[in-house]
C-alpha cells in the first residue's frame, strides 16, 4: 500500500531534522511504541503493539536510514515480526522544506507491506490502519514542538 502527507511544523528546519535523528522523541511519536533503541550501525531497534482490526500484536524490528541528506531528509526502512499475527515491512522517504524562518513543511512518501493474519484482514482495514498510523505519527511529532513551546513559555 502506498500513502503519502505533509505536516507543517512551527519550527527550523535544522530543528525538525534534529528531531527526526532523536530516538528519545521519536519513540514518543511513535503510536504503540513500547522501546526505541540506537544500534551500533546507526539504525533503530524498536518494539511497537500495535491494533489492526481484532488483531493486537507486539511487534520487535529494526529501522535503517539511508540516503541521508542533512537537513533535508532521508528514506527511512524497517520490518518488524509479530508472532502469529504476521510480519509488516515498509519504509518512508522524508523530505523537510523550509517555508520561513520557524516553519518547515515534511513531506513523506510511505509504503508499507504486510503478511500472515495480518494480510489476511482485508486491503480496506489495512490502508485505513496504516493511514491512521502514519497520520498519527506526523502530528505527534509536530505537537513535540509545540508542547516544547509552551514549556519555554511557561
Amino acid at each position: 500500500m502506498e500513502m503519502n502527507g505533509q505536516t507543517r511544523i512551527e519550527a527550523s528546519r535544522d530543528a525538525v531534522w534534529a528531531a527526526l535523528n532523536n530516538p528519545d522523541l521519536l519513540a514518543r511519536a511513535i503510536p504503540g511504541c513500547e522501546s526505541l533503541e540506537q544500534t551500533e550501525d546507526g539504525g533503530l531497534q524498536a518494539t511497537v503493539v500495535l491494533k489492526v482490526g481484532p488483531i493486537k500484536a507486539r511487534f520487535g524490528g529494526a529501522v535503517s536510514f539511508s540516503e541521508v541528506d542533512p537537513p533535508n531528509g532521508y528514506v527511512i526502512s524497517g520490518s518488524g515480526a509479530g508472532g502469529i499475527a504476521g510480519f509488516a515491512k515498509g519504509g518512508a522517504r522524508v523530505r523537510l522544506e523550509e517555508e520561513g524562518p520557524d516553519i518547515t513543511r515534511l513531506v513523506w512518501e510511505a509504503n508499507a507491506d504486510v503478511g500472515g493474519k495480518l494480510a489476511q484482514l482485508g486491503g480496506r482495514m489495512l490502508d485505513s490502519t496504516a493511514k491512521k498510523l502514519a497520520t498519527q505519527f506526523f502530528e505527534n511529532l509536530a505537537n513535540e514542538f509545540t508542547s516544547a513551546k509552551a514549556v519555554d513559555a511557561g
